[in-house]
Protein backbone atom coordinates (compact mmCIF):
# COMPACT_ATOMS: atom_id res chain seq x y z
CA UNK A 1 0.00 0.00 0.00
CA UNK A 2 1.52 3.71 -0.69
CA UNK A 3 0.95 6.90 1.15
CA UNK A 4 0.59 9.65 -1.02
CA UNK A 5 -0.77 13.01 -1.42
CA UNK A 6 -2.44 13.56 -5.16
CA UNK A 7 -2.70 17.04 -5.33
CA UNK A 8 -3.60 19.48 -8.35
CA UNK A 9 -6.23 17.11 -9.34
CA UNK A 10 -9.75 17.75 -10.40
CA UNK A 11 -11.41 14.90 -7.57
CA UNK A 12 -14.98 13.68 -7.43
CA UNK A 13 -16.55 13.82 -3.71
CA UNK A 14 -19.81 13.09 -2.74
CA UNK A 15 -20.66 17.06 -3.43
CA UNK A 16 -19.37 16.89 -6.96
CA UNK A 17 -15.99 17.64 -8.56
CA UNK A 18 -13.53 19.95 -6.26
CA UNK A 19 -9.86 21.06 -7.04
CA UNK A 20 -8.44 19.53 -3.57
CA UNK A 21 -5.87 17.00 -2.16
CA UNK A 22 -6.65 13.44 -2.06
CA UNK A 23 -4.58 11.58 0.58
CA UNK A 24 -4.02 7.69 0.62
CA UNK A 25 -2.74 5.98 3.97
CA UNK A 26 -3.43 2.39 5.05
CA UNK A 27 -5.16 1.22 2.00
CA UNK A 28 -7.86 3.90 3.10
CA UNK A 29 -8.28 7.84 1.72
CA UNK A 30 -7.17 9.69 4.65
CA UNK A 31 -9.06 12.63 5.83
CA UNK A 32 -4.95 14.93 6.17
CA UNK A 33 -2.21 15.02 4.12
CA UNK A 34 0.11 11.80 4.93
CA UNK A 35 3.85 14.03 3.55
CA UNK A 36 4.55 12.84 0.02
CA UNK A 37 2.82 14.50 -2.94
CA UNK A 38 2.25 13.84 -6.56
CA UNK A 39 1.29 16.61 -8.48
CA UNK A 40 -2.14 15.65 -11.00
CA UNK A 41 -2.52 18.84 -12.33
CA UNK A 42 -4.66 17.82 -15.74
CA UNK A 43 -6.04 14.71 -14.31
CA UNK A 44 -9.16 13.71 -12.77
CA UNK A 45 -9.62 11.37 -9.64
CA UNK A 46 -13.35 9.16 -9.58
CA UNK A 47 -13.80 6.51 -7.35
CA UNK A 48 -12.91 3.01 -8.48
CA UNK A 49 -15.41 1.37 -10.41
CA UNK A 50 -17.08 -1.67 -8.95
CA UNK A 51 -18.29 -4.15 -11.94
CA UNK A 52 -21.24 -5.91 -10.15
CA UNK A 53 -21.79 -8.45 -13.11
CA UNK A 54 -19.03 -9.69 -15.92
CA UNK A 55 -18.14 -12.32 -18.09
CA UNK A 56 -15.58 -10.69 -20.53
CA UNK A 57 -12.91 -12.89 -18.43
CA UNK A 58 -14.02 -15.63 -20.69
CA UNK A 59 -11.81 -15.20 -23.45
CA UNK A 60 -8.75 -15.21 -20.94
CA UNK A 61 -9.82 -18.35 -19.38
CA UNK A 62 -10.64 -20.33 -22.73
CA UNK A 63 -9.15 -18.74 -25.63
CA UNK A 64 -9.46 -21.72 -27.75
CA UNK A 65 -11.93 -24.67 -27.50
CA UNK A 66 -9.94 -27.41 -24.98
CA UNK A 67 -7.25 -24.53 -24.22
CA UNK A 68 -8.38 -24.64 -20.25
CA UNK A 69 -5.11 -26.11 -18.71
CA UNK A 70 -3.85 -22.68 -16.82
CA UNK A 71 -6.54 -20.94 -15.07
CA UNK A 72 -4.68 -18.92 -12.47
CA UNK A 73 -3.03 -17.52 -15.54
CA UNK A 74 -6.40 -16.92 -17.29
CA UNK A 75 -7.44 -14.78 -14.36
CA UNK A 76 -4.45 -13.39 -13.73
CA UNK A 77 -4.62 -11.87 -17.68
CA UNK A 78 -8.67 -10.94 -16.89
CA UNK A 79 -7.48 -8.95 -13.82
CA UNK A 80 -4.81 -6.76 -15.93
CA UNK A 81 -7.62 -6.01 -18.25
CA UNK A 82 -9.92 -5.13 -15.26
CA UNK A 83 -7.66 -2.78 -13.79
CA UNK A 84 -6.54 -1.25 -17.05
CA UNK A 85 -10.29 -0.64 -17.33
CA UNK A 86 -11.08 1.39 -13.98
CA UNK A 87 -12.40 -1.14 -12.25
CA UNK A 88 -11.35 -1.94 -8.60
CA UNK A 89 -13.86 -4.71 -7.39
CA UNK A 90 -15.34 -7.01 -9.97
CA UNK A 91 -17.62 -9.46 -9.91
CA UNK A 92 -16.57 -12.53 -12.19
CA UNK A 93 -19.89 -14.35 -13.89
CA UNK A 94 -19.54 -17.96 -14.51
CA UNK A 95 -22.37 -19.79 -15.80
CA UNK A 96 -23.60 -23.10 -14.80
CA UNK A 97 -26.18 -24.03 -17.29
CA UNK A 98 -27.46 -26.76 -19.84
CA UNK A 99 -25.14 -25.04 -22.67
CA UNK A 100 -22.45 -27.31 -21.19
CA UNK A 101 -18.40 -26.50 -22.50
CA UNK A 102 -17.37 -22.97 -20.89
CA UNK A 103 -21.25 -22.89 -19.76
CA UNK A 104 -20.84 -26.71 -17.54
CA UNK A 105 -20.06 -27.40 -14.05
CA UNK A 106 -17.02 -28.99 -14.47
CA UNK A 107 -15.57 -25.83 -15.90
CA UNK A 108 -17.64 -23.64 -13.68
CA UNK A 109 -15.45 -25.70 -10.87
CA UNK A 110 -11.86 -24.61 -12.65
CA UNK A 111 -13.08 -21.36 -12.55
CA UNK A 112 -14.07 -20.99 -8.95
CA UNK A 113 -11.53 -22.79 -7.63
CA UNK A 114 -8.97 -20.67 -9.46
CA UNK A 115 -10.36 -17.06 -8.53
CA UNK A 116 -10.20 -18.81 -5.34
CA UNK A 117 -5.93 -19.61 -5.67
CA UNK A 118 -5.62 -16.30 -7.22
CA UNK A 119 -7.55 -13.97 -4.94
CA UNK A 120 -4.83 -12.85 -2.89
CA UNK A 121 -2.48 -12.42 -5.36
CA UNK A 122 -3.91 -9.79 -7.07
CA UNK A 123 -4.65 -6.23 -6.57
CA UNK A 124 -7.99 -6.06 -7.87
CA UNK A 125 -10.88 -7.18 -5.80
CA UNK A 126 -12.25 -10.22 -7.77
CA UNK A 127 -15.41 -11.78 -6.26
CA UNK A 128 -17.39 -15.06 -8.17
CA UNK A 129 -20.91 -15.06 -9.18
CA UNK A 130 -22.83 -18.00 -9.89
CA UNK A 131 -25.45 -17.73 -12.86
CA UNK A 132 -27.57 -20.59 -12.67
CA UNK A 133 -29.98 -21.78 -15.17
CA UNK A 134 -33.46 -22.79 -13.25
CA UNK A 135 -34.46 -25.83 -14.77
CA UNK A 136 -30.95 -27.81 -13.98
CA UNK A 137 -33.14 -29.82 -11.14
CA UNK A 138 -30.57 -32.54 -10.92
CA UNK A 139 -27.80 -29.89 -9.59
CA UNK A 140 -30.31 -28.40 -6.86
CA UNK A 141 -29.85 -31.13 -3.73
CA UNK A 142 -26.01 -30.15 -4.00
CA UNK A 143 -26.22 -27.04 -5.19
CA UNK A 144 -25.87 -25.13 -1.66
CA UNK A 145 -22.80 -27.20 -1.05
CA UNK A 146 -21.10 -25.98 -4.20
CA UNK A 147 -21.94 -22.60 -3.94
CA UNK A 148 -20.39 -22.60 -0.18
CA UNK A 149 -17.32 -24.48 -1.46
CA UNK A 150 -17.11 -22.36 -4.00
CA UNK A 151 -16.97 -19.09 -1.93
CA UNK A 152 -20.00 -17.44 -4.22
CA UNK A 153 -22.01 -15.16 -2.12
CA UNK A 154 -23.98 -14.26 -5.26
CA UNK A 155 -26.23 -16.00 -7.02
CA UNK A 156 -27.96 -15.24 -10.09
CA UNK A 157 -30.66 -17.65 -11.54
CA UNK A 158 -31.47 -17.05 -15.28
CA UNK A 159 -33.76 -19.41 -17.68
CA UNK A 160 -32.09 -19.19 -21.29
CA UNK A 161 -34.33 -22.10 -22.76
CA UNK A 162 -36.14 -21.60 -25.98
CA UNK A 163 -39.27 -22.64 -24.10
CA UNK A 164 -41.73 -21.60 -27.60
CA UNK A 165 -39.85 -23.87 -30.03
CA UNK A 166 -39.12 -26.80 -27.00
CA UNK A 167 -42.95 -26.78 -26.72
CA UNK A 168 -43.87 -27.17 -30.84
CA UNK A 169 -40.83 -29.94 -30.95
CA UNK A 170 -39.06 -27.72 -33.03
CA UNK A 171 -35.49 -27.75 -32.98
CA UNK A 172 -34.17 -24.20 -31.68
CA UNK A 173 -32.10 -22.33 -34.06
CA UNK A 174 -27.78 -23.07 -33.77
CA UNK A 175 -28.41 -26.50 -32.28
CA UNK A 176 -26.11 -28.40 -33.54
CA UNK A 177 -23.08 -25.39 -33.39
CA UNK A 178 -24.22 -24.99 -29.52
CA UNK A 179 -24.40 -29.42 -28.96
CA UNK A 180 -20.84 -29.70 -30.73
CA UNK A 181 -19.11 -26.75 -28.40
CA UNK A 182 -20.67 -28.62 -25.56
CA UNK A 183 -18.89 -32.03 -26.53
CA UNK A 184 -22.25 -33.90 -27.42
CA UNK A 185 -24.00 -35.13 -30.41
CA UNK A 186 -26.80 -32.63 -31.44
CA UNK A 187 -29.85 -35.33 -31.13
CA UNK A 188 -28.43 -36.22 -27.67
CA UNK A 189 -28.36 -32.22 -26.67
CA UNK A 190 -31.87 -31.52 -28.29
CA UNK A 191 -33.34 -34.77 -26.38
CA UNK A 192 -31.89 -32.66 -23.21
CA UNK A 193 -33.76 -29.57 -24.23
CA UNK A 194 -36.66 -31.70 -24.69
CA UNK A 195 -36.66 -33.07 -21.54
CA UNK A 196 -35.66 -29.94 -19.36
CA UNK A 197 -38.01 -28.40 -20.73
CA UNK A 198 -40.90 -31.30 -19.91
CA UNK A 199 -40.05 -30.94 -16.11
CA UNK A 200 -40.65 -27.26 -15.91
CA UNK A 201 -43.75 -27.90 -13.61
CA UNK A 202 -41.28 -28.73 -10.80
CA UNK A 203 -39.08 -25.87 -11.19
CA UNK A 204 -40.89 -22.98 -9.09
CA UNK A 205 -40.98 -25.09 -5.52
CA UNK A 206 -37.71 -26.17 -6.11
CA UNK A 207 -36.46 -22.57 -6.77
CA UNK A 208 -38.67 -22.29 -3.47
CA UNK A 209 -36.52 -24.15 -1.53
CA UNK A 210 -33.23 -23.33 -3.00
CA UNK A 211 -33.87 -19.56 -2.51
CA UNK A 212 -35.06 -20.50 1.48
CA UNK A 213 -31.25 -22.30 1.69
CA UNK A 214 -29.26 -19.58 0.01
CA UNK A 215 -31.12 -16.79 1.88
CA UNK A 216 -30.27 -18.62 5.10
CA UNK A 217 -26.75 -18.72 4.59
CA UNK A 218 -26.60 -14.77 4.04
CA UNK A 219 -26.42 -15.19 -0.55
CA UNK A 220 -26.95 -12.42 -2.21
CA UNK A 221 -30.11 -13.56 -4.86
CA UNK A 222 -30.66 -11.80 -8.37
CA UNK A 223 -33.20 -12.52 -11.12
CA UNK A 224 -31.90 -12.29 -14.61
CA UNK A 225 -34.19 -11.17 -17.84
CA UNK A 226 -37.42 -10.44 -16.34
CA UNK A 227 -40.05 -9.68 -18.57
CA UNK A 228 -43.36 -8.91 -16.66
CA UNK A 229 -44.33 -7.40 -13.18
CA UNK A 230 -45.43 -10.98 -11.87
CA UNK A 231 -42.04 -12.49 -13.01
CA UNK A 232 -40.35 -9.87 -10.74
CA UNK A 233 -42.96 -10.03 -7.79
CA UNK A 234 -42.11 -13.89 -8.27
CA UNK A 235 -38.73 -13.62 -7.61
CA UNK A 236 -39.24 -10.63 -5.06
CA UNK A 237 -40.99 -13.11 -2.85
CA UNK A 238 -38.36 -16.20 -3.04
CA UNK A 239 -35.64 -12.79 -1.92
CA UNK A 240 -34.03 -12.01 -5.23
CA UNK A 241 -33.38 -8.30 -4.35
CA UNK A 242 -31.57 -7.65 -7.39
CA UNK A 243 -33.01 -7.44 -11.10
CA UNK A 244 -30.24 -8.17 -13.63
CA UNK A 245 -30.86 -6.48 -16.71
CA UNK A 246 -34.39 -6.63 -16.98
CA UNK A 247 -36.37 -7.11 -20.06
CA UNK A 248 -38.77 -4.37 -20.26
CA UNK A 249 -40.22 -1.12 -18.12
CA UNK A 250 -42.27 -2.49 -16.49
CA UNK A 251 -40.31 -5.44 -14.84
CA UNK A 252 -37.56 -2.91 -14.49
CA UNK A 253 -40.35 -0.80 -12.40
CA UNK A 254 -42.05 -3.60 -10.82
CA UNK A 255 -38.41 -4.29 -8.82
CA UNK A 256 -37.83 -0.19 -8.21
CA UNK A 257 -41.62 -0.01 -6.21
CA UNK A 258 -40.63 -3.43 -4.09
CA UNK A 259 -37.32 -1.50 -2.77
CA UNK A 260 -35.03 -4.14 -4.94
CA UNK A 261 -32.06 -2.90 -6.87
CA UNK A 262 -31.94 -2.69 -10.78
CA UNK A 263 -28.96 -3.84 -12.57
CA UNK A 264 -28.30 -2.79 -16.08
CA UNK A 265 -25.38 -3.19 -19.40
CA UNK A 266 -22.91 -0.91 -19.62
CA UNK A 267 -22.81 -1.63 -23.65
CA UNK A 268 -26.56 -0.84 -23.66
CA UNK A 269 -26.27 2.02 -22.31
CA UNK A 270 -22.98 2.79 -24.76
CA UNK A 271 -24.81 1.68 -28.05
CA UNK A 272 -28.46 3.54 -27.56
CA UNK A 273 -30.27 0.34 -27.28
CA UNK A 274 -30.51 -3.66 -26.58
CA UNK A 275 -29.07 -5.94 -29.10
CA UNK A 276 -32.06 -8.45 -28.59
CA UNK A 277 -34.62 -5.72 -28.92
CA UNK A 278 -35.17 -4.86 -25.18
CA UNK A 279 -35.95 -2.09 -23.26
CA UNK A 280 -33.48 0.40 -23.73
CA UNK A 281 -31.15 1.14 -20.38
CA UNK A 282 -30.63 4.65 -21.30
CA UNK A 283 -34.57 5.18 -21.10
CA UNK A 284 -34.66 3.25 -18.02
CA UNK A 285 -32.37 5.12 -16.24
CA UNK A 286 -34.57 8.10 -17.54
CA UNK A 287 -37.31 7.06 -15.60
CA UNK A 288 -35.41 6.06 -12.57
CA UNK A 289 -34.78 2.81 -12.81
CA UNK A 290 -31.65 1.89 -12.69
CA UNK A 291 -29.27 1.85 -9.38
CA UNK A 292 -26.11 0.03 -11.20
CA UNK A 293 -24.66 -0.58 -14.43
CA UNK A 294 -22.23 -3.13 -15.07
CA UNK A 295 -19.71 -3.99 -17.62
CA UNK A 296 -21.62 -7.57 -18.68
CA UNK A 297 -19.62 -8.63 -21.56
CA UNK A 298 -17.41 -5.79 -21.99
CA UNK A 299 -14.79 -4.18 -19.53
CA UNK A 300 -14.53 -0.51 -20.69
CA UNK A 301 -17.76 0.11 -20.99
CA UNK A 302 -18.70 0.88 -17.78
CA UNK A 303 -16.74 4.12 -17.87
CA UNK A 304 -17.61 4.97 -21.14
CA UNK A 305 -21.14 4.80 -20.08
CA UNK A 306 -21.15 6.95 -16.82
CA UNK A 307 -19.05 9.51 -18.90
CA UNK A 308 -21.62 9.31 -21.62
CA UNK A 309 -24.37 10.19 -19.34
CA UNK A 310 -22.75 12.78 -18.32
CA UNK A 311 -21.78 14.92 -21.40
CA UNK A 312 -25.49 13.90 -22.38
CA UNK A 313 -26.76 15.91 -19.84
CA UNK A 314 -29.20 13.52 -18.14
CA UNK A 315 -27.67 13.62 -14.90
CA UNK A 316 -24.25 15.47 -13.36
CA UNK A 317 -21.35 13.72 -13.62
CA UNK A 318 -21.75 12.85 -9.49
CA UNK A 319 -25.10 11.02 -10.09
CA UNK A 320 -23.69 9.09 -13.33
CA UNK A 321 -20.75 7.97 -11.81
CA UNK A 322 -22.61 6.74 -8.91
CA UNK A 323 -24.02 4.47 -11.18
CA UNK A 324 -20.54 2.29 -11.51
CA UNK A 325 -19.35 2.92 -7.98
CA UNK A 326 -21.43 3.52 -5.18
CA UNK A 327 -24.35 1.83 -6.74
CA UNK A 328 -22.78 -1.55 -7.74
CA UNK A 329 -21.12 -1.57 -3.94
CA UNK A 330 -24.67 -1.28 -2.37
CA UNK A 331 -25.59 -3.98 -4.67
CA UNK A 332 -23.36 -5.86 -3.20
CA UNK A 333 -23.70 -4.76 0.44
CA UNK A 334 -19.67 -2.67 0.04
CA UNK A 335 -20.25 0.23 2.37
CA UNK A 336 -16.32 0.79 2.54
CA UNK A 337 -16.01 1.59 -1.10
CA UNK A 338 -17.83 3.44 -4.12
CA UNK A 339 -16.80 7.13 -2.51
CA UNK A 340 -13.80 9.22 -1.62
CA UNK A 341 -14.91 10.24 1.51
CA UNK A 342 -12.36 9.57 4.53
CA UNK A 343 -12.31 6.44 6.16
CA UNK A 344 -13.37 4.46 2.89
CA UNK A 345 -10.85 2.20 1.11
CA UNK A 346 -8.71 4.10 -0.94
CA UNK A 347 -10.34 2.41 -4.78
CA UNK A 348 -10.02 5.13 -7.51
CA UNK A 349 -9.43 5.36 -11.09
CA UNK A 350 -7.28 8.59 -12.40
CA UNK A 351 -8.18 9.68 -15.74
CA UNK A 352 -6.43 12.09 -18.23
CA UNK A 353 -7.41 14.88 -20.46
CA UNK A 354 -8.64 12.55 -22.68
CA UNK A 355 -10.63 10.31 -20.43
CA UNK A 356 -8.52 7.38 -20.93
CA UNK A 357 -7.56 5.36 -17.72
CA UNK A 358 -4.04 6.74 -16.74
CA UNK A 359 -4.06 4.87 -13.23
CA UNK A 360 -5.86 2.70 -11.02
CA UNK A 361 -5.74 1.72 -7.43
CA UNK A 362 -7.03 -0.56 -5.56
CA UNK A 363 -7.22 -0.81 -1.58
CA UNK A 364 -4.56 1.51 -1.75
CA UNK A 365 -2.53 -0.46 -4.23
CA UNK A 366 -1.80 0.45 -7.92
CA UNK A 367 -3.08 -1.84 -10.34
CA UNK A 368 -2.67 -0.43 -13.36
CA UNK A 369 -0.74 2.30 -14.22
CA UNK A 370 0.80 3.94 -17.58
CA UNK A 371 2.52 6.96 -19.45
CA UNK A 372 3.08 10.35 -18.31
CA UNK A 373 1.38 9.50 -14.57
CA UNK A 374 4.01 6.54 -13.95
CA UNK A 375 6.50 9.62 -14.73
CA UNK A 376 4.69 11.79 -11.70
CA UNK A 377 4.68 9.25 -9.54
CA UNK A 378 8.55 7.92 -9.78
CA UNK A 379 9.80 11.81 -9.67
CA UNK A 380 7.72 11.93 -6.51
CA UNK A 381 9.69 8.96 -4.90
Amino acid sequence: MIEIDLVAAEVLLPSGVEDTRLSIAGGVVADAPVGRAVNLRGYRILPGIVDVHGDGFERHMAPRRGAMKQMNDGIVAAEAEIAANGITTAVMAQFVSWEGGLRGLDFADQVFGALSATRDKVVTDLRPQLRFETHMLDLYSDLPARIADWNVGYVVFNDHLPHDRLADGRKPPRLTGQALKAGRNPDVHFRMLLDLHARGGEVPAALDTLCAALQKAGVIIGSHDDHTQAQRATWHARGATVAEFPETPEAAQAAHDAGDLVVLGSPNVVRGGSHKGNASALDLIAMGFCDAIASDYHYPSPRRAALMLAKSGLMDLAGAWALVSSGPAAVLGLSDRGTLDAGKRADLVILDSHDRVAATLSGGRVSYMSGDIAQRFVAAA
